[in-house]
């Protein structure tokens, strides 16, 4: 089962998609694990070479409700990307996460989130205050937000943004604000903060975002008191993990770790 929502998120909605677990009985009782998947800069839920809707139907297959969902001014979503900060996209993070707590058969205890790319910083930078999130799946996530994405974009644009207040990247105006918000984004320091598992997962091959970012993340979850990390280089993946065997290796690892991790939280239970 796969519908179509629209969540309130201030004064735009955010389109959304929402999967049911194959299998289901439909009964009030059955509280099913949810997945909710952060797609990354200038994204949407679908993923490049649709790898979100790939993973959603993957992991529904294997009894996960999934939730994915566009930024705002992205994809199906009203709104203007590049005109708030990333505490817009934060904000309506959380504004997802409790709409997702409000759906009936959902576990609260059981909620997980999985961040792509900037996705995964924003994941990373949630968790870290949400108690809520059980356990944090990263792939090829952004490190360090500022420096990655003034790279992506370019010097020429960025300096046009500082210049005149905004630029034009592939069609999204980026303001300065964008830029200055990103300076402040502390992913590895924040990540102390999150209690919960992690998963991260890097392409080899990625010439967007460095197979270092892994274990930059790696030693900062590692360093906790609380949670354990897992961390994982995907053989042959780019950014997108778009070959078949890498995509193949990506997603075999995450279904495999987050039932383990939800089983776990059953017998805790």
């Amino acid at each position: 089962m796969e519908r179509t929502l629209q969540i309130p998120s201030g004064d735009i909605s955010l389109a959304a998609t929402l999967h049911g677990p194959e299998g289901s009985t439909r009964q009030a009782s059955e509280k099913h694990p949810l997945v909710i998947i952060c797609h990354g800069f200038i994204g949407s839920r679908n993923g490049v070479d649709r790898l979100f809707v790939k993973a959603a139907r993957e992991l529904t297959s294997n009894g996960f409700a999934v939730l994915r969902f566009d930024y705002g001014g992205c994809g199906e979503s009203g709104g203007d990307y590049g005109a708030g900060g990333l505490d817009v996209l934060l904000s309506q993070t959380r504004d997802v996460l409790n709409y997702a707590f409000a759906l009936e058969n959902i576990d609260p205890d059981r909620v997980s989130l999985i961040g792509h790319s900037l996705g995964g910083a924003v994941s990373m930078l949630t968790a870290s205050q949400e108690k809520r999130i059980q356990s944090l799946v990263l792939w090829a996530a952004v490190a360090r937000p500022y420096d990655d994405i003034v790279r992506i974009v370019g010097e020429k644009e960025y300096q046009e943004a500082l210049l005149t207040g905004r630029t034009d990247h592939r069609g999204y105006l980026l303001q300065d604000r964008f830029f200055q918000s990103l300076n402040g984004a502390l992913p590895l320091r924040q990540a102390k903060h999150f209690e919960g598992d992690a998963l991260v997962l890097h392409g080899n091959r990625d010439d967007v975002v460095a197979v270092d970012a892994m274990f930059h993340y790696e030693r900062e979850l590692r360093l906790r008191r609380r949670g354990r990390c897992e961390t994982e280089v995907i053989i042959g993946g780019d950014h997108t993990f778009s070959a078949a065997d890498s995509y193949q290796r990506l997603i075999g690892s995450t279904v495999k770790w987050l039932r383990e991790h939800t089983e776990q939280e059953i017998v805790a239970v």
